[in-house]
């Protein structure tokens, strides 16, 4: 196979020579046809171009996936491991060149973009170990007297073939996730990355096939919603895994019809703070997490619940905190909030800020934009159906409004369509578990906000934020189908 590098970025501070993200099509890397260019959001230039697939090579690909699944499914989990431990340690050589693509692609501070490749060397670790740990089960068939005289036995097979969709604020790890899962199961994938982060996504990529992961394992078409829409529907495909908005999965799923599908989705995540929190840890945590990578992610802080008897102190405490965030270059070591994905981005996010300062509610902070650039932004008090609130932001903006009543905010917090992931601070272990009880979401973090995630811990949620588990361990489930053998007349138990 062709595993030439795909390029290096020029490491002068903004002279970059565009990136060539090529597609990988039945083990070659494709060079011929249309070419997308990717501006970097902070720098207004191109800095990578990616080969776009079409019909032909999207038929290519399905067809050699069909006898690529073969292949990679005769695999022992041992040798699947074995790539997968590989490029853990590669993802930590390469720290530098994969994060500095991503603050390019997306304006995503160096700081934010070391921090996701560590966690895509983790999860490479993590699908190696799951991998290490597949098998079965012996099941009581015996148990009942029908039974008597069989073992029954199951072990989880691969489902064949995989489309991995990936997202633009996580590109690396969340394909990581996915094509790692998948490739622990024993399946062969088609990774359909980001327009906003072709590059990146491509040199993950590389990175696995460096580590010794077959041809046969993978393929890379780039495009937009057509090229993943005549994919998810091919009948070749046995599982999709797509994150993204509500709008486009549920897009997803009626294009893919019935297969196994995972939907990691969009949020409007609420974190609540009881009269009873330690208000600075609270506030020093929602700034922190709220604006990492412009509040670009699904379970980014958006709405805080704070009781109305330390409202206005944690609103003045949160607005400090925010006020120590650095913005500015993404490729600057200091700074903390970079740009958002493009200027149309950054737009919707001030003109929410100004439709909720004109139903009444204060902006102490924030509320500028600068191109693609948005300043770290608090919105208080807003009307209840305030955009900021009901809508995800999915932005450089946090909405905090008060409440009184514990039972009563748990009610407003499940009013949304959404349900990812949920914050709460306080030291009561009653309201714990009541909320942990009755809050409609995937996961509830205590003493922290929403925008916590451990890759190793189950992740995903409910109503329109998808279906499924989006962590290895639960992915496989998703990538894999439970075989079962009964053995009539062999008894566990007895010769008789």
């Amino acid at each position: 196979m062709d595993r030439k590098t795909q390029g290096r970025t020029d490491m002068t501070e903004h002279g970059t020579t565009p990136v060539a993200a090529r597609s990988l099509v039945a083990g070659r890397w494709v060079d011929d046809g249309s070419w997308a260019e990717r501006q970097g959001p902070f720098t207004g230039t191109v800095v990578s171009r990616a080969l776009v697939g079409d019909a032909a090579m999207v038929e290519e690909a399905l067809a050699y996936a069909s006898g690529g699944a073969r292949v990679v499914r005769s695999l022992t989990p041992a040798r699947r491991a074995d790539v997968l431990e590989r490029a853990s340690a590669l993802a930590d050589e390469r720290r530098e060149d994969l994060a500095r693509l991503l603050a390019l692609e997306l304006g995503k501070p160096m700081k934010d973009s070391r921090g996701e490749i560590v966690r895509v060397a983790d999860t490479f670790a993590i699908c190696a170990l799951e991998a290490r740990q597949m098998g079965g089960e012996v099941l009581g068939a015996e148990g009942w007297e029908r039974g008597r005289g069989t073992t029954a036995l199951t072990y989880r097979a691969p489902v064949g073939v995989v489309v991995a969709i990936t997202p633009f604020n996580a590109p690396a790890n969340l394909l990581a996730h996915k094509l790692g899962a998948s490739f622990a199961a024993g399946n062969t994938t088609i990774v359909k990355p980001p327009p906003q982060a072709p590059a990146a996504s491509t040199a993950v990529v590389e990175l696995l096939l460096d580590a010794g992961m077959p041809a046969e394992a993978v393929q890379v078409l780039h495009g937009g919603a057509d090229v993943g829409s005549a994919l998810v529907s091919s009948p070749v495909v046995g599982a999709v895994s797509f994150t993204g908005s509500a709008g486009a999965g549920a897009a997803v799923a009626r294009a893919a019809g019935p297969k196994r599908l995972v939907l990691e989705l969009g949020g409007n995540a609420a974190t609540i703070v009881c009269e009873d929190a330690d208000l600075d840890l609270a506030a020093a945590n929602c700034a922190r997490t709220g604006f990492s990578n412009s509040g670009q992610s699904c379970i980014s802080v958006q709405r805080i619940y704070a009781h109305r008897s330390v409202f206005a102190d944690f609103v003045e405490r949160l607005v400090d905190a925010v006020g120590t965030l650095r913005v500015g270059d993404p490729l600057d070591e200091a700074t903390d909030v970079g740009s958002m994905v493009d200027v149309a981005a950054a737009e919707r996010v001030v003109s929410w800020v100004e439709e909720a300062r004109r139903g009444g509610a204060q902006v102490p902070v924030g509320g500028v934009r600068h191109g693609a650039t948005v300043e770290p932004t608090v919105v208080a008090g807003p009307e209840p159906d305030a955009r900021v609130v009901v809508e995800e932001v999915f932005g450089a903006l946090v909405a905090v409004l008060p409440y009184d009543d514990f039972d009563a905010v748990l009610t407003t917090c499940n009013e949304s369509r959404y349900g990812l992931q949920a914050g709460l601070f306080t030291n009561d272990l009653r309201r714990v578990f009541r909320a942990w009880r009755e809050l409609e979401v995937g996961g509830l973090v205590v003493n922290g906000s929403s925008n916590y995630r451990l890759d190793h811990v189950a992740f995903g949620g409910v109503k329109d934020s998808g279906i499924g588990r989006e962590s290895p361990r639960w992915m496989i489930e998703d990538y894999t189908t439970v075989r079962t053998l009964l053995l009539r007349d062999v008894s566990l138990w007895s010769d008789t």
